[in-house]
């Protein structure tokens, strides 16, 4: 076997040579490690030897940093996730989106960005689906062309294929930080400030039910991580999520996943059938990861009647939004309430909304704190506590604005002084936040 080796030789015929020389590498190895069933780290090891000798065979010289690549490629193909595995292994990327063989984008620090990256062809991209969801019994194919999954190490994969995908197989993955967040590492990203923080914690001490909201990928996960690790040492959690993304540091957790259909369409767990059973699990709190079909209604039952502290994500672009984004999720629950009594129980359960966003820059932000602070008439009362106030953009893009209090004391500044907690009139903006507040009462 041989390469080009002249300096004019086309890069058509060189790239050519050089796929028909990983193909033999490829072959060669696979055949001697069909017959093994060894641990990972052996078989890299292995893997790296038999690479080694299988290039010796082919006489082939190649420059070192071309061998190198094109062996670690090998690697990554036969025991990771292919070409894009570097970015897997990469912990400023979070996400990674295959749009067909050979348009591949990552998001770095918030902003996409088009990679040199490409699959030979749609078989390539089949393939490294097939190593994501085959060791979870699930499976991918024109009469299931859609699936979800999670890698071992957490991340969220989607990926689907024709005839579903129109130009090719496609894979969406959702990174997360190996790293737990802090609320001191947010408030370093200025997704809050220190004010905005003290007072959630108070929010979550007290037992308030607290929504986030917010777009896909503004933070919402990153956020409920932060503001559950708030709740006492000593109170029983259960956590509720379609993939397992929650990385809680108490130690009195039960974790529960929803588990989907096999492929005879048996065995469904839906957040609908974990929220109903966590009820019965003697819980202090509800987490669940995201809200978004008829669950929402067991939620608000579960938050109006004693299981109160509980915390939620779903996706709406404003607190008002995601109120009405609750109505529908009630109504998918086929109860066929009146609208009216789903305010109610809408009023009744949810004391607080936090509204997440991804700005133009890229930097996640909260963007309001907003109080729900009851009915009047049919119409549901908000109360916006905090909201960013954004004055302009930076020659680099980077928006420039404050979160700033409204000078509105909320109406359930008493609980969290039943639970220890005297907020400082500073913290909602000193001034006019005690007229306010009497007016609010009045009416």
């Amino acid at each position: 076997m041989s390469l080009p080796s002249s300096p004019n030789s086309p890069r058509s015929a060189q790239a050519a040579n050089l796929a028909k020389l990983k193909a033999f590498l490829i072959s060669t190895v696979t055949r001697e490690l069909d017959a093994s069933a060894m641990p990972l780290a052996d078989r890299q090891k292995a893997i790296r030897e038999g690479l080694e000798a299988a290039y010796r065979q082919t006489n082939v010289t190649l420059p070192d940093s071309l061998r190198i690549q094109l062996f670690r490629d090998i690697l990554d193909d036969l025991t990771g996730y292919g070409p894009i595995q570097p970015f897997l292994d990469d912990p400023e990327i979070t996400e990674v989106m295959v749009n067909g063989p050979k348009k591949v984008y990552i998001e770095r620090k918030g902003k996409l960005v088009k990679t040199n990256v490409t699959f030979e062809n749609d078989e390539h991209v089949l393939r490294i689906i097939e190593r994501i969801v085959l060791p979870l019994g699930r499976r991918i194919d024109p009469e299931s062309p859609a699936v979800d999954a999670r890698l071992p190490d957490g991340s969220r994969v989607n990926a689907i294929i024709p005839p579903v995908s129109i130009d090719g197989p496609s894979i969406t993955i959702r990174k997360f930080s190996k790293e737990k967040l802090t609320i001191q590492q947010l408030i370093e990203f200025k997704t809050l400030t220190p004010q905005i923080a003290e007072f959630l914690r108070a929010c979550v001490i007290a037992r308030l039910n607290i929504v986030i909201s917010g777009g896909t990928g503004s933070g919402k996960t990153t956020l409920l991580n932060v503001l559950s690790s708030f709740i006492p040492e000593e109170e029983r959690i259960v956590t509720i999520e379609d993939a397992a993304e929650l990385r809680l540091s108490q130690d009195h957790i039960v974790r529960t996943e929803a588990k989907p259909a096999n492929i005879e369409g048996r065995g469904q767990v839906t957040i609908r059938d974990l929220v109903r059973n966590s009820l019965r699990m003697r819980p202090d709190r509800i987490v669940i990861g995201e809200v978004r079909g008829g669950e929402a209604l067991d939620m608000l039952q579960a938050m109006n009647t004693g299981h109160d502290g509980s915390l939620t994500t779903l996706h709406a672009n404003t607190p008002r939004d995601a109120l009405s984004r609750l109505e529908t999720l009630v109504l998918m629950a086929g109860m066929d309430l009146p609208l009216k009594v789903v305010r109610q129980q809408i009023a009744s359960a949810i004391d607080l909304i936090v509204q997440q966003s991804r700005m133009k820059d890229g930097s996640r932000k909260i963007i309001a704190v907003t109080e729900v602070a009851g009915m009047e008439g049919d119409t549901i009362v908000m109360t916006d506590i905090y909201k960013l106030d954004q004055t302009g953009v930076r020659p680099d893009g980077s928006v420039i604005g404050e979160l700033k209090p409204t000078g509105i004391r909320p109406l359930f500044t008493s609980r969290l002084e039943a639970a220890g907690f005297k907020l400082s009139a500073e913290l909602f903006g000193a001034g006019m936040s005690d007229v306010l507040t009497m007016d609010r009462r009045r009416r």
